[in-house]
């Protein structure tokens, strides 16, 4: 209680802290019950205080004071409410359980705090109990402490008790909010403890430990749910935490369910779900309702229904809080509460109810609103208003200050003179109760509110009121005197000042004056104008003042005090002097009124029945004059004994018979026309004091309280005093009685002794007098009665078991006294029990009580208590009786048995009631008596457990136990018999040698230890091994394995890289395991390093030199000795495109790049590598190369625009080599004769530029440069102009080739210049057209020709012309648009599989335009949707996902990223780690030892399988019985089976799980015999009713799912052999196509026939194969193959068709350098344009795994067996195939087709698809006489790599090109014969190159530009004098040719045509697509490749071979890809009838 105190001193100290100011304030008024113990007391401060102090006191709720009580309670001087500790017998409920509220007052008025709750607990005998509960195995038990109702709310639950050790919440025990213990997943051994609860007592801090309970477990049994733990409705304060206990026992273990509301919970955070029920925390209001938990199992269901009410704490906020307003005025107090509703609203005004009269009202719905209208200055004080629900009590108050508020005047104008027009603001600000209004007049007349005269008025926050009167243009009139009056519900105060407005003089009329006699009067001259000399006042012609009660102020005002009728009534004149010798005057007339005078009067004494008469005379006034009496403000109406006679000045008051009623104020008033006058007086009627109510003799009973009656009246009041005379005698002298808390005068006069003590006995006189008459006084005596009371008892006491007892009670009070005995809630009767005698004799003024125990039993250790009772009242002592004895044996059971040792543990059941001194263990041979036992003594009372050692292995004990107390030894505890174990082995293993493996294995070789030292069969080894590097930990990791005979082998993996380790090796048998052997040291072997040199840094020297620096690895992350480093670097270009990869190896750490590209950014890494290889690199460091002087301007162009004028125009340099400053153009003219030419500046934005002042007719010669901050670069080109006299439309800007992501805006140029201006058209090439460009919202033209492309798309891309006309020509300027898109998906491939790792390759698809800048791999397990993210460098084509689950099924999926974003995702595929689920070995014995309760058994003969053993669980069971006992272990060691019983058979199944599954085993096996023998086998006939019962059940399952089986595996065979019948229709389908496509047309095409294209990848399907020539392996050792003449003919047949041939080779690993695959690069980049083309044999993949090369027969298609679509070239050629083949995938995965993602139902169902589709076709386009081709087909196992016909290793962006973009799709082109027209090529448009640079053709996109496939022009014209467009149609012309079925370029062999190899070109492989086009010259078919070297061809004929490259992404149409790029002339000769057909 001590902490009330302190809380609320802290609280009042903080009080004061933040209301320093406040006159009243609480300290704390949330407190409102205070309990405590009767032997601890209690101080509780008052809760409100005052500043300055305030007085504070103390009250009961009854509103009466609170008194000191001697040791019982007292109030201290600072306000302190002091409860003294107290006994039993001194409770008063008056005193000890009431309701107490303090109060505090000072001037500001009088608070009360809330009620407090007073409550004392006193110590109460109580037990608590537990009791035993039932529960199944693996369900949920609940114990609950049991607490008597009378004690419940003070005593909880502290802890629980599990055989005397402490539970700790954790596992499977569960401690609830409310003291109830769970216990979940219930096993056998629970059965074992006892439970017991300790509660403690929450204010007398007392301790108790209830009974041990036992928690029986049976086997789960089928049943409904039955529910042990539940909730009841409930109300709980918000913001707090409930917890909703709902708990179940049945079988199957019951699911449970919330709802609200009928509603599932809403998810949130503060909901849980727990074991123990459900837990709210942070509670709130709308968590109110019903809630309902289900209960549900398979055989019913249980609910149970409450309500949970969430109440808000209540919260009064009071407005206003402070209000300080004048007397009369209107106090509204508004009380807002918050919280829960149904409250009730009480008002106090200093601390005394409200009550509702004239003046004060109480409003609202609540009574929330107090209104106070006409406020007196009675009504000041403290209001506070009360809120109270239920046992919540918030309030506020306000304090109200009154005070007289008549306004005055605080601040105001002065006089002032102004201009006409002047604008000027008056102020006047006054202060009142309530606030006034102020009010503004002018010379006596309010002034009008108009545009001139503006007033505005406002409050301060200290009410003060401001008002303002402003005239904005005043005139003359505006002059005079201005008066502001400040008036509120008080009265008014008013000020006055001049203004003079300059200007003529006048005055206004003014009006008569009325003035009232006697009070003073103001007449103001009402002057307007300025200035004049002077106003003065004339009466009769007499200037004024001529007397002292006038005054003539300055500003023409008179002012007459004390006004007189006769004197000042009259005329008066105003006289105003304007001039010299001028005025002007005005008279007013002043009449006086005379107010009436009262003359006084005064009221005699007066007595009751006395006749009264008094007159009220008016002496002076006008009359008429009216008169009325008022009596306490009430009119007096003539009436009841009272008369009023009036006459014309004259009232008179008649009583005719005085009484008490007449008492009061009496007033009369006079009134008339000039004003109302009143005077005041008091009547008093005496009376003399008489005795209402005489005092009479009384007792009184001690302890109570007692009222002594005494009631008087009379007038005034009689005073009361109370005198006393002490003892019983005749009084001899009395005194005045000390009023105090304890003794009051009640207000009836009556004396009121709240505690009657015994010294109050004695006579009491009660007197009273008012000075009317004598004094009255009656006596009367008081006699004091005693209660009975326990004055005597022992608080605990101690007896011994057997011995007789004795407990005493005494008692004292009035006679006669009972005692009683009671033991517990019994009375105790001797005449029954015999066993109990109670004695009673006098002792004095005492009874002493004697209860007899004969003897003493363990029963009576209750509580007992004797009872005294009286005719005044009763009291009770209580006596604690602990009756101690020897203690009972302890529980011993045996916890572990070893060889040599076993470990005990015990539970002391009752401990006799006396402190356990300690336990005594005795043991011995089974065989001997108990005369030759060992003994442990004296062991510690603290330990329930303990160690026995020293015993022989394999021998038979017993053992007992004894338990002491200091009152004996107790019996012996129950014999037990238990069996030593083998020993383990006491040798080490021998010869143990260590082998380096690899880089993180080491390999152990060792023998088996000696044979006299194995102590039993070895079963296997635990191997050691720990890493002695500096920094390990030297902790040893163990691994185990079983024993395969005398010599063993074991490899250590997963060690750390070219680290040092020590070895040890354990043997271990059923025992356990023997020593180790010595620790043999080796070192793993070097890898690469793991992390990445350090401190990289880079710095740019010059623009073409850079310096990359950097600092070694770190030691321990090298894994080898390091051998150098190699730093990788590339360029990233403005465009967000990359560069070559570059590398350079160094030993050094520091290296310098030179040859960089300038003013360039670069991306550079460092890796360290050693003997083992590259390491990991570091993170990219991007540097920038310095600005150097830029390259010549890309292009020019100069054009006339007028006869004086030309404009030239320019392309940016290709290599700016920095920020372009400016541009320089010069202009010469050869034949003018001036040396130097002329130059002209721009700036960098502007490409063009118009030189004016030419002559007309001169040519000029015109170059430009570009300039940086390096200096001015290269020229250009010189171009010759000459000024003309006409200007033909020329277009300024240039053609080419825009690259640009997509969904961005794209402007395309078209600037021209011509006279008159050109019209500008905008075309875009269609397939065999040009389309007009039309505006909408995607496409803009602006008005300088510009076209403006918005959020372009792929479909955007293509060739744009733009063409400029006027009068006098056209020009035209093709661009080539490339929209960059996101890359298409990889081919993702599984290549390794682990026990805990996968590693995955992949290709990726296209690029979209923009290179790949990485990769994001994802990953989860098969039957998860969690996916896990990998990021994966761009440069990475494998990746190993790690540290994974063994034997598990995991899917993963690649995605590729450029600048654009992420692209689509790959096909997801699966693969499954290494490991299967565990198996128990039949030759490893199970069972190492059996006796008849007990089973050992050895775990270690499960094979894990390869993956760890996460569970074994082992269920066992007598035979015949159903229910199981299970038993869950962790390790593979060894387990015990305890509790068994004696010579039973019982049956055995295990469980042995780990992460890829379960293994079972089951078996049997008997206890034996209690005397140690085996019993028999079960006979056959024992139970056979059973056993057929038992089969029948488990048999009828077994075979409904094998039936069910056998059905599923029919149906499915049966769909199987449909979809082989439509892949055998599919595959005549396709023969057909073949046979079709092969045939003569009506129109013959030049060359060879064009073979058709169909690959097909069947899952997991043979196809079959008649044809399978062909097919050669290669040697391992082998990297070429030669390829005959017979292979590949020198002439190939037209009629023939390609047979395949397939070389398998190994994949080629590079020895130096990091292996670089810039396969992800596509065409739009060209990074052939910056870099050399790489020779074949250093550019192949190292994915490749086959090469396929194809001859061409004649007679039947070859067929071709694959398993690897990548083609690649050999060494000594290129090979670029297309063969007419079937490819069948054969998969090798037996695990149930687990790696397939395509199955045969959707590839059948493909077919049947191309098949509808061909037909459709067929009817379309009359196919008959049409030309049919398969362009592309495929249908793609994802898990194959088969997918197409190959690729090339060395194009190195036509890689990802001939990949499909996904798989399952079929494209066929149908178009009718045409005339082929080749004159129609001209008009197809060429992509002009990207990014230009030097080369040998000029307008060609770089992919389609070979030495192989061109004739190099003249060497004397570089390019063509002939625009871009025309000139790619003539490369494209010499570019058409006959189409071959496949080329192989050598570099010592090239067909005609071809130039020589050199050595800075290398011979380009192109993508395997065959393009078939149009020739114009030649039919014959082309010749075949030579090894001669060719000749020129004839000029007049074009036989050079050429493959078409696929053009665009893998997002086109595959029609699209075989004929875009050059490829672009065949649609165009295709005609308008060609149809496409897309099958997916």
């Amino acid at each position: 209680m001590w902490l009330v105190t302190f809380f609320l001193l802290y609280s009042l100290r903080k009080a004061h802290t933040e209301d320093v100011g406040t006159s009243l304030y609480f300290v704390n008024d949330s407190i409102q019950q205070v309990t405590f113990s009767s032997t601890v007391g209690v101080v509780i401060p008052c809760p409100a205080a005052g500043s300055p102090s305030a007085v504070l006191r103390w009250y009961l709720a009854t509103g009466d004071d609170i008194y000191d009580v001697p040791h019982i309670r007292h109030v201290h001087a600072n306000g302190t409410l002091q409860l003294y500790p107290f006994s039993p017998s001194a409770f008063n409920s008056f005193i000890h359980d009431n309701d107490y509220f303090c109060t505090a007052e000072n001037s500001a008025g009088k608070i009360r705090s809330p009620n407090i709750r007073v409550k004392a607990v006193f110590r109460e005998p109580y037990t608590v109990r537990v009791e035993d509960q039932r529960s199944m195995r693996g369900n949920v038990a609940v114990f609950k402490c049991l607490i008597p109702s009378s004690v419940q709310e003070y005593v909880s639950v502290v802890s629980w008790e599990k055989d005397t050790v402490s539970i700790i919440p954790e596992n499977r025990f569960f401690i609830t909010s409310y003291g109830g213990l769970y216990i979940s997943d219930v096993q056998k051994e629970d059965a074992l403890s006892t439970y017991r609860c300790i509660t403690k007592h929450k204010y007398s801090g007392e301790t108790r430990q209830s009974n041990g309970a036992r928690l029986s477990v049976s086997d789960p049994a089928e049943s409904i749910p039955t529910m042990l733990d539940s909730f009841q409705s409930r109300e709980v304060r918000a913001g707090r935490l409930v917890e909703l206990p709902c708990i179940a026992s049945g079988y199957p273990n019951p699911a449970i369910r919330w709802l609200k509301d009928g509603r599932p919970l809403p998810a949130d955070g503060r909901w849980a779900k727990r074991i123990t029920g459900l837990s709210i925390a942070d509670l709130r209001v709308e968590d109110s309702g019903t809630y309902i938990c289900e209960v549900t199992n398979t055989f019913g269901s249980a609910e149970v229904t409450g309500t949970l009410t969430v109440i808000d704490p209540l919260r009064v906020t009071l407005t206003p809080k402070k209000l300080k307003t004048g007397i009369g005025s209107t106090v509204i107090l508004s009380c807002a509460l918050s919280g829960s509703p149904e409250y009730v609203i009480r008002w106090y005004r200093n601390t005394d109810l409200v009550v509702v009269d004239d003046f004060i009202s109480i409003r609202g719905i609540s009574n929330e609103t107090l209104l106070i209208t006409a406020a007196q200055k009675s009504h000041s004080g403290a209001y506070q208003c009360f809120a109270t629900r239920k046992s919540q009590t918030a309030q506020d108050f306000s304090i109200i200050t009154l005070e007289d508020g008549t306004p005055r005047i605080v601040s105001s104008f002065s006089e002032k003179v102004v201009n006409p027009g002047e604008q000027f603001s008056l102020m006047c600000a006054a202060k009142g109760a309530p606030p006034p209004t102020v009010t503004w007049a002018l010379d006596d007349e309010p002034i009008p509110r108009d545009n001139g005269h503006r007033t505005n008025q406002y409050t301060m926050s200290d009410g003060t009121t401001v008002s303002h009167m402003n005239v904005t243009s005043p005139q003359i009139k505006d002059g005079g005197v201005y008066r502001c009056t400040a008036r509120n519900s008080v009265g008014s105060a008013e000020y006055q000042a001049r203004i003079n407005v300059r200007g003529p003089p006048s005055i206004r009329a003014m009006k008569n004056i009325t003035a009232v006699a006697g009070r003073d009067t103001f007449i103001n001259c009402r002057v307007i104008g300025y200035p004049y000399y002077s106003i003065k006042w004339y009466k009769d012609s007499l200037l004024l003042p001529d007397n002292h009660r006038q005054v003539v102020f300055e500003n023409g005002t008179l002012k007459l005090m004390d006004v007189q009728k006769g004197m000042d009534e009259g005329e008066y004149l105003c006289s105003v002097l304007i001039q010299p010798q001028l005025s002007i005057s005005q008279s007013v007339h002043v009449t006086v009124k005379v107010p009436p005078l009262i003359q006084p009067f005064e009221f005699p004494p007066a007595s009751i029945g006395q006749l009264l008469y008094i007159p009220c005379v008016v002496s002076s006034g006008d009359m008429p004059i009216h008169i009325t009496w008022r009596k306490d403000g009430h009119v007096i109406l003539s009436g009841s004994g009272v008369t009023i006679e009036s006459k014309e000045f004259m009232s008179s008051l008649q009583i005719s018979s005085v009484s008490l009623k007449h008492n009061g104020n009496y007033t009369c008033i006079a009134s008339n026309a000039a004003a109302t006058v009143s005077r005041e007086r008091q009547l008093i009627v005496r009376v003399p004091p008489r005795f209402v109510v005489q005092p009479n003799n009384q007792d009184g009973i001690y302890g109570k309280a007692g009222v002594l009656n005494c009631s008087v009246d009379g007038y005034p009041p009689p005073k009361v005093m109370w005198k006393h005379a002490k003892g019983s005698g005749n009084p001899q002298q009395y005194h005045p009685i000390p009023l105090t808390g304890r003794i009051q005068i009640l207000p009836n006069s009556s004396l009121l002794i709240r505690h009657v003590l015994e010294e109050d006995i004695g006579y009491y006189l009660c007197q009273a007098s008012n000075g009317v008459g004598t004094d009255i006084s009656k006596s009367m005596f008081l006699t004091v009665k005693i209660p009975a009371m326990i004055t005597s008892h022992p608080n605990t006491t101690i007896a011994i078991k057997g011995q007789s007892k004795e407990l005493n009670c005494t008692a004292r009070g009035e006679r006669p006294i009972i005692i009683r005995w009671e033991k517990g809630d019994t009375v105790i009767d001797p005449d029954r029990n015999m066993r109990y005698a109670i004695a009673t004799k006098d002792n004095g003024d005492e009874v002493i009580s004697t209860l007899k125990l004969k003897p003493a039993d363990r029963g009576d250790s209750v509580f007992f208590s004797c009872h005294a009772i009286n005719s005044y009242g009763e009291d009770r002592g209580l006596i604690q009786l602990t009756v101690q004895e020897p203690p009972d044996p302890p529980e011993l059971e045996i916890r572990e048995v070893k060889a040599r040792s076993m470990n005990l543990r015990w539970t002391q059941r009752f401990d006799g009631n006396s402190i356990i001194t300690g336990f005594d263990i005795e043991y011995k041979n089974k065989s001997d008596s108990w005369d030759f036992k060992q003994s442990t003594r004296n062991i510690s009372p603290t330990i329930n457990q303990a160690n026995i050692v020293d015993l022989h292995p394999a021998s038979v004990y017993s053992i007992r136990m004894y338990s002491f107390n200091k009152i004996g030894r107790s019996e012996p505890s129950k014999e037990l018999t238990i069996s030593t174990e083998e020993a383990a082995p006491d040798g080490p293993p021998m010869d143990v040698t260590l082998q380096p493996m690899t880089s993180q294995s080491i390999q152990v070789t060792w023998k088996a230890p000696k044979k006299e030292l194995q102590n039993g069969v070895i079963r296997g080894y635990q191997i050691g091994y720990r890493e002695n590097s500096p920094g390990s930990n030297g902790q040893y990791s163990i691994v185990e394995m079983k024993a395969t005979g005398d010599s063993e082998v074991y490899t250590l993996d997963n060690l750390k890289k070219f680290a040092q380790y020590g070895v040890v090796v354990q043997a271990f048998n059923r025992a356990g395991t023997g020593p180790s052997s010595s620790e043999i040291n080796a070192t793993t072997l070097e890898d690469v390093p793991s992390q990445p040199p350090e401190n990289v840094r880079a710095i740019s020297i010059t623009s073409d030199v850079a310096v990359i620096s950097w600092s070694e690895p770190p030691r321990s992350t090298l894994n080898g000795v390091l051998k150098g480093y190699r730093v990788i670097f590339w360029s990233l270009y403005m465009d967000g495109e990359w560069g070559e990869m570059q590398n350079i190896t160094t030993t050094r750490e520091r290296v310098e790049l030179r040859g960089m590209e300038k003013f360039t950014n670069y991306s550079v890494q460092v890796l360290a590598y050693t003997q083992a290889g590259d390491g990991v690199r570091s993170s990219v460091l991007y540097i920038q190369t310095k600005e150097d002087i830029p390259g010549p301007p890309a292009g020019i162009k100069a054009v006339p625009s007028s006869a004086s004028s030309v404009v030239v125009s320019w392309l940016p340099p290709a290599k700016p080599n920095g920020i372009i400053r400016k541009y320089t153009i010069f202009c010469s003219s050869p034949g003018s004769g001036q040396p130097a030419p002329s130059e002209y500046e721009t700036s960098p934005d502007q490409l063009f530029y118009r030189i004016a002042h030419l002559n007309r007719g001169q040519q000029y010669m015109l170059w430009v440069a570009a300039v940086t901050s390096a200096g001015r670069g290269n020229i250009s080109e010189k171009v010759t102009i000459e000024p003309a006299g006409k200007a033909p439309a020329k277009i300024i800007s240039f053609g080419g080739t825009v690259t640009t992501p997509w969904m961005k805006d794209v402007r395309l140029p078209c600037n021209s210049v011509g006279e008159p201006v050109p019209a500008i058209k905008w075309t875009k090439d269609s397939e065999d057209s040009a389309i007009p460009v039309t505006v909408d919202g995607h496409r803009l033209i602006q008005a300088n020709g510009t076209l403006v492309l918005r959020s372009v798309k792929a479909e955007d891309s293509g060739y744009y012309t733009c063409t400029a006309t006027n009068t006098w020509g056209f020009d035209t300027i093709i661009i080539n648009l490339l929209v960059q898109v996101p890359p298409d998906q990889p081919r993702l491939t599984v290549s390794k599989t682990s026990a805990s790792s996968i590693t995955l390759a992949w290709i990726p698809g296209d690029n979209g335009g923009s290179s790949i800048r990485g990769f994001v791999l994802q990953y989860s397990v098969d039957n998860s949707e969690e996916w896990k993210d990998v990021f994966i460098s761009s440069s990475e084509r494998s990746f190993k996902l790690e540290s994974l689950k063994c034997g598990t099924w995991y899917k993963v999926k690649l995605a590729a990223k450029n600048s654009v974003g992420a692209g689509r995702i790959s096909e997801i595929i699966e693969a499954k780690t290494h490991g299967r689920e565990p198996s128990f070995s039949k030759d490893q014995h199970l069972f190492t030892h059996i006796n008849s309760t007990h089973a050992r058994l050895n775990l270690q003969g499960w094979s894990s399988g390869g993956c760890p053993i996460t569970a074994i669980v082992l269920e066992y069971r007598p035979k015949g019985n159903w229910g199981w006992q299970s038993l869950r272990t962790n390790s593979s060691g060894e387990v015990f089976l305890t509790e068994l019983r004696e010579a039973t058979w019982y049956e055995l199944r295990m469980k042995a799980c780990n992460s890829a599954g379960c293994g079972n085993e089951s078996t049997q096996f008997a206890t034996l015999d209690y005397d140690g023998s085996t019993i028999p086998p079960i006979k056959s006939a024992q139970g056979e009713g059973d056993d057929v019962k038992k089969l029948f059940t488990i048999a009828c399952p077994i075979i409904l799912a094998t039936l069910g089986v056998a059905l599923l595996f029919i149906i499915r065979k049966k769909r199987k052999e449909k979809r082989l019948k439509r892949l055998r229709d599919a595959k005549s389908l396709a023969e057909m196509l073949i046979s079709k496509n092969n045939r003569s047309f009506d129109t013959p095409v030049k060359g060879p026939p064009q073979g058709p294209r169909l690959h097909i990848d069947i899952p997991r399907v043979q196809l079959l194969i008649e044809d399978k020539e062909g097919i050669k392996q290669l040697g391992d050792d082998k990297a070429t193959i030669p390829v005959t003449d017979t292979e590949f003919s020198q002439a190939v047949n037209p009629q023939s068709f390609c047979t395949g041939v397939s070389l398998h080779h190994p994949a080629l690993i590079q020895n130096t350098g990091p292996l670089i695959d810039m396969s992800d690069i596509r065409p739009g980049t060209n990074p052939v344009s910056r870099k050399s083309v790489k020779s074949a044999h250093s550019t192949r993949n190292r994915y490749s795994s086959q090469w396929t090369l194809t001859k061409c027969q004649a007679s039947t298609p070859a067929r071709t067996l694959t398993s690897d679509w990548r083609t690649v070239g050999s060494q000594h050629g290129i090979t670029v195939t297309e063969s007419d083949s079937y490819s069948a995938s054969l998969s090798q995965d037996t695990d149930k087709g687990r790696n397939s993602m395509v199955s045969t139902e959707s590839a059948s169902s493909t077919y049947e698809e191309l098949a509808r589709a061909y037909e459709h076709a067929k009817l379309e386009e009359q196919l008959q006489h049409a030309k049919f081709e398969i362009t592309e087909c495929f249908i793609s196992d994802s898990s194959s790599d088969q997918m197409t016909t190959g690729t090339t290793d060395n194009a190195d962006s036509m890689t990802s090109m001939s990949t499909p973009s996904e798989p399952g799709i079929c494209r066929f082109t149908a178009s009718p014969p045409k005339p082929q027209d080749s004159e129609r090529g001209k008009s197809v448009a060429v992509p002009i190159p990207h990014r230009a640079s030097k080369s040998d053709y000029c307008n060609l996109p770089l992919y389609v530009k070979s030495d192989a496939f061109f004739r190099k022009p003249d060497s004397h014209e570089p390019c063509p004098v002939v625009p871009p467009r025309e000139a790619s149609i003539r490369s494209l012309a010499r570019g058409y040719h006959p189409p071959a079925r496949h080329l192989t370029l050598d570099p010592a062999a090239k067909p005609p045509g071809l130039p020589p190899p050199s050595s800075s070109s290398s011979s380009t492989t192109l993508p395997q697509r065959t393009l078939p086009m149009p020739t114009a010259a030649s039919t014959a078919p082309a010749p075949a490749p030579a090894p001669a070297a060719p000749a020129e061809p004839p000029a007049n004929t074009t036989t050079t071979t050429t493959t078409h490259s696929k053009v665009g992404g893998s997002r086109d149409s595959l029609l699209e890809m075989s004929t875009s790029g050059a490829g672009r002339a065949q649609k165009q000769g295709a005609g308008a009838y060609s149809k496409s057909y897309t099958l997916v």
